[in-house]
Formats: structure tokens, sequence, C-alpha cells
């Protein structure tokens, strides 16, 4: 019997979520072929999608993210198209919950670092909408470990109906361009190799201020030429950004490019010397994997998610030890055979992640949670 599921993809054109929903929503149509999905979007969001077969339908939502009337707008659209199933990628559910629900939490930062959120408001909002998500919905997606654990540890959620389906790599990432291709990538973005990658928002715990000062005491332990170019929409903190590099006197050592296409991530990644991620936490990582699917090096935290994936595949730091970020830096650019290692291992760890495999897994989530099949543990509120 063919379901219809509801798919929240109103975060399209976020670089992480949209990631996410984009490489699930095209592996799920390969592999469904029976059940009815409405994707759910956001003005401009169908120029988003990939080309999907029939039994996908894009539906638009204007109602704005993170407030009141999307939570009553979501319910009046999805009893309308009487949905069996809604699958919320964010924390955020409808007021009304008239159907299975899968919610997948890619973390709760928010909560173990709401000195970054912009006010407490944010923090309670958060809270109450992630306790909510886990409280009542059926089965509960997460892309590590580390943030399963995270979930029980603050919510006393139920492990029995949570899954670890880890994020994937995308084609164009594994595949390795030609010589041609990456140059002309590069000279469009005016970058000579070699040179040390960055790719992330300018949100705090991204640790990039720490990444600078490790960046500049490693040109005091070693000579090197690579500058650090860093890849992800700045916005108001560039200047911040900047007069922090010139403070530190690599001002001139710095790119910041802002945000860039997805079709030139792949030509960035493989034409990097080494990959920068020590951010202070992550539920999953997944430019430390793209660097890596790459061939890249890769230097990154051996905290949260990071630890998980990166473990024995990367160079790990403290990422509040700028010393440590220094001399890891310093040894990649300065010992070629440490930088073929790194490259080898991550290729290797690499293969462990693919959104087909996410898909079925998924997939397979939507079948258990449809059927009936509960997990052991506290009755749930459907309220």
């Amino acid at each position: 019997m063919p379901y219809t599921i509801a798919i929240d993809a109103r975060k399209l054109g976020d670089f992480g979520i949209g990631t996410y929903v984009r490489s699930l929503v095209t592996h799920l149509a390969e592999i469904d072929h029976e059940n009815h999905y409405l994707l759910l979007v956001g003005a401009g969001g169908r120029d988003r999608l990939p080309v999907l077969p029939d039994n996908f339908e894009p539906v638009v939502q204007r109602a704005p993210v993170y407030s009141v009337r999307e939570q009553i707008s979501l319910s009046f659209a999805l009893k309308r198209r009487k949905v069996d199933l809604y699958h919320a990628t964010h924390y955020v559910l409808p007021a009304l919950l008239p159907f299975r629900v899968v919610v997948t939490i890619h973390d709760i930062i928010h909560l173990l670092y709401p000195e970054f959120l912009p006010n407490r408001l944010a923090y309670y909002y958060a809270e109450r909408m992630l306790r909510r998500a886990v409280n009542r919905s059926d089965r509960i997606l997460t892309p590590s470990r580390n943030t399963r654990d995270d979930v029980c540890r603050w919510f006393d959620a139920d492990e029995a109906k949570i899954e670890v389906v880890h994020n994937g790599i995308g084609d164009d990432y594994l595949e390795e361009l030609s010589s041609e291709t990456k140059a002309r990538w590069l000279r469009d973005l005016e970058l000579d190799k070699p040179y040390l990658l960055f790719v992330g928002n300018p949100k705090p715990h991204k640790n990039l201020d720490r990444l600078l000062k490790g960046y500049a005491r490693a040109l005091e332990l070693t000579d090197f030429s690579h500058p650090l170019v860093c890849v992800g929409d700045r916005g108001a903190s560039e200047a911040a950004i900047m007069r922090r590099a010139e403070h530190l006197g690599i001002a001139d050592r710095v790119h910041l490019l802002g945000h860039l296409a997805q079709e030139a991530l792949p030509a960035i990644f493989q034409g990097a010397a080494v990959f920068l991620y020590p951010t202070l936490y992550e539920g999953f990582g997944l430019p430390v994997v793209e660097a890596m699917a790459s061939g890249t090096p890769v230097i990154t935290s051996n905290t949260s998610a990071l630890k998980e994936v990166a473990a024995g595949y990367a160079d790990l730091v403290n990422p509040l030890d700028v010393d440590a970020i220094a001399r890891s830096i310093a040894r990649c650019v300065s010992d070629s055979d440490h930088r073929a290692s790194l490259s080898k291992l991550g290729l290797r760890r690499a293969q462990d992640f693919r959104w087909d495999r996410a898909a079925h897994l998924t997939l397979a989530s939507y079948h258990s949670a449809l059927d009936g099949v509960e997990p052991k543990g506290r009755p749930k509120d459907r309220r």
C-alpha cells in the first residue's frame, strides 16, 4: 500500500541542512517508486530541487521558518493533503500531529553552547522545540552516535527509537577532476596552489578566530607560503575577521572567498594542500568527509562527532589549544610523507559514507514508523 510522505525541504538553500535534504531526496527518488512524496519548499525552492520522478511533488510553503505561523500553516497543509508520515529534517514540528513523525536532529549545539545564541529567548525556543520533537516523534534520526548520545543525555530520550544514519558524500566529491577542470576553477577564483582550506560559516563554534591564531603561529614555527583560503558566507563578520588577521600580521595571506556555488567546491577541496577544520562542535562534520573523499589531508578537532568520524584518519587537535593547531599545521605543510599518509587514510575512511545507504536506512525508518512497530520505552503523548 503506497503512503503519502511529506518531507520538510524548506532549508534547501542552507549549506549543511540543505545538502542533507537535497542528497536524501535525490537518493530516495532512486529507490522508492511506490510512495508519494510531498516536498515542502520555500519560495524559490523548486529551482533548488534536482529532476525527480512523478511520485515526488514540490509544495510551496511561504510561512517563515522559526515562526508560530509555520506551525499552524504546516498543520493545515499536511492535514489537507492527508499525509501519513511527516519527516521534519530540522527539529521544528507542526502544531498538530495526526500522522506518524520522523525527525532528524543534526545536533543540539544551541543547548550545549547557549552563549552563541543571540538571546535567552532563542535558547528557550530551541530547548522547547527539541524536547517536543524528541517526545512526539515516532523515530529520531541522528547523523552520528555523538548526537544520539547528546539527545539521550539531555532529554532522557528512549534510545530504542533513535537511528544513527550517517551523512554521505556526493558523487561529485568521489570523482577525481581532471587537472584542466581544477585549474579552470582555481583560475576563475584567482587561487594559486598550494593553499590551506577552511569551509564553514562565521558562527562562533566554527572557531575561525583560533584557527587564524594557529595559522599565524604556524608561520613562526616553519617557513611556508600557503595562504589560508576561507570559503563560506561571512556576512557582517568579514570586517571583524580581517581586523583579526591584520592584528596577527597575516592579512595578506588570508583570502575570504565568501559563498561559492556547490559545483565549485570539489575543485576547491581537491586543490587544497591541507583542509583545516578545528571547530568546537559538530553533529557530523560533512566538510571533513568531503575533504577526505577529495584526497586532501585533514586537520580537525578531537571533540564531538569529529572524533567519531575522523579518529585514525586525520590529525586531531584540541580546538581550544592554539599551539596544538599551529604544530599540526606546521607538520602537515613541511612533511610530504605525513600528508600522503593522511590523504590515503582519508580516502579509505570516505568509503564508509554514502548517501544511497543513508536513503535506504531512512526509508526503513519510515516503514517502521508507518507499520506501527513501536520501540521499547515510555509511551508517547500524541496530542
